[in-house]
């Protein structure tokens, strides 16, 4: 077992902002379709699909459902284009979407970035005018 010299630390690495979005659907062909989508949209560079089972209340009711959640890894310039993206596309009537912001070793996070574009009015209006 290595001893404490071993350990690997972050001295030397570099990191950089990412965001994390995340939201649950109701079967595998949704989440295939939004999941694929939204790469070839280029508003995700990458998106995890996990089958899971979803306890909530709804209309007053308890519910045990099976759903697929997604996690879209994106540049957080390009968050905005890709909420309104998957709640134009969302099944759901009220859609779970979350955001957190992560850090990235530099070198994922780049291929992140250089796999991600902007949408042409959202790139616009993210440029500060000087």
């Amino acid at each position: 077992m290595p001893g404490p010299s071993h350990r690997p630390t972050s001295k030397g690495f570099a990191f950089m902002g990412l965001s994390v979005v995340t939201t649950t659907l109701p079967s595998a062909e949704d989440a295939q379709r939004m999941a694929s989508g939204a790469v070839q949209a280029r508003l995700a560079a990458c998106v995890q699909v996990d089958a899971i089972t979803s306890h909530y209340a709804w209309e007053g009711r308890l519910e045990e459902v099976a759903e697929w959640r997604l996690v879209l890894k994106t540049v957080p310039d390009a968050v905005q284009p890709l909420v309104e993206w998957l709640r134009s596309q969302h099944p759901y009537e009220l859609p779970q979407i979350l955001l957190r912001g992560e850090q990235a070793q530099r070198d994922y996070g780049q291929w992140v970035a250089q796999n991600v574009q902007l949408p042409a009015a959202a790139a616009a209006s993210s440029k500060v005018v000087s």
